[in-house]
């Protein structure tokens, strides 16, 4: 008698999503590769052929047909007659002469990709600690390196003038006096609140390698009379005087006791009628996507104590403080703002 071998049974649904995973492994490093040998700045004069393209960054047809192919696929070139074209999404955020071009941050991870590795991740999964500068505490390290911390300044500013430019519209700051850029980095938050309003005035709060980047782009920007950058810590030095306190992917840096922390300083030092405002990409209140966000929340494993957090676990954070009126909107792409009212 011979044993029966029962048929497989057929998947109950296609296997794209796992695909994807791999796909996105070898493909999305591709588009840095195309940064990195300027592909984006050959195209930024007009179309070119392939041979063009070839000619001009020093490589084969076969290559260049990868690169261009992958760069197509996600909305950077189109291809017409013959030639390859940038897009107006490449001409905003990949070309160097755009206020919104996202290099420094582009280079951040070129110059970290082993972060990002398998075994790296593992790590962070098994031990549950960050791994970035050799598992070094990200923030002493900018402290005591400060041309490392100015190079991740201008990282953080090339991902955040677009959204600068955009949340201001979804909240009115008319009647408001001064606007406390708390960690403001760059001072891109502040310069786009301050563009928006005109009778709004910023205080930027951050480290002194940090400041110096700041006074870079207020005065490119003109805005000296109206956005100033003050040194400190903002864990232990008082706030300056403001009417808006504004967090700027402040608190995926950090655990949720430490964010509670900040949440209830900013309660104390605003006076009544101040507004909290905390600018972050939102996990669902489930925390069980979208993507991207998820995939961020990966970034935070491997470089700081923090997470990506939901409009609810802020919104929570802001009532359990004092602060009232909560809401959360989305502003630009994947970015939200929620914000309170001190009453």
């Amino acid at each position: 008698m011979t044993d029966q071998v029962s048929a497989p049974r057929r998947p109950r649904g296609d296997d794209r999503a796992v695909w994807d995973v791999i796909f996105g492994f070898c493909g999305f490093p591709a588009a840095l590769v195309a940064y990195r040998l300027g592909l984006f700045e050959v195209l930024a004069n007009g179309p070119l052929t392939i041979a063009e393209v070839c000619q001009r960054l020093k490589i084969k047809p076969r290559p260049a047909d990868a690169l261009l192919a992958i760069c197509a696929s996600l909305g950077f070139v189109t291809f017409a007659q013959g030639r390859y074209t940038l897009t107006a999404v490449a001409e905003d955020y990949l070309l160097e002469n755009s206020p919104t071009f996202f290099g420094g941050i582009l280079d951040v991870f070129i110059d970290n990709a082993p972060t990002w590795s398998v075994e790296t991740i593992t790590k962070a999964v098994q031990t549950d600690q960050p791994q970035v500068y050799g598992g070094s505490d990200w923030t002493k390290k900018h402290e005591e390196q400060a041309e490392l911390a100015r190079k991740f300044t201008r990282g953080m500013h090339s991902t955040s003038m677009a959204p600068a430019l955009a949340w201001p519209d979804s909240v009115d700051l008319a009647n408001a006096r001064v606007m406390l850029d708390v960690g403001g980095g760059s001072g891109a938050h502040a310069i786009g609140a301050t563009l928006r309003w005109p009778g709004l005035n910023s205080v930027i709060f951050d480290i002194p390698p940090v400041c110096d980047v700041a006074h870079e782009f207020i005065e490119r920007y003109r805005l000296q009379g109206r956005i100033r950058a003050h040194a400190g810590d903002f864990w232990k030095d008082p706030f300056p005087e403001a009417d808006v306190h504004f967090y700027g992917m402040i608190y995926h840096d950090w655990a949720p006791e430490q964010c509670r922390f900040l949440t209830e300083k900013s309660f104390k030092a605003l006076p009544t009628g101040g507004r909290i405002i905390i600018h972050e990409m939102l996990f669902n209140d489930e925390r069980t996507g979208p993507f991207p966000i998820a995939a961020f929340n990966i970034d935070m494993l491997v470089w700081d104590p923090g997470q990506q957090y939901s409009g609810r676990e802020l919104g929570d954070m802001m009532s359990s403080a004092g602060f009232e009126d909560i809401q959360a909107k989305q502003t630009f792409g994947y970015w939200s703002i929620v914000t309170g009212v001190k009453p």
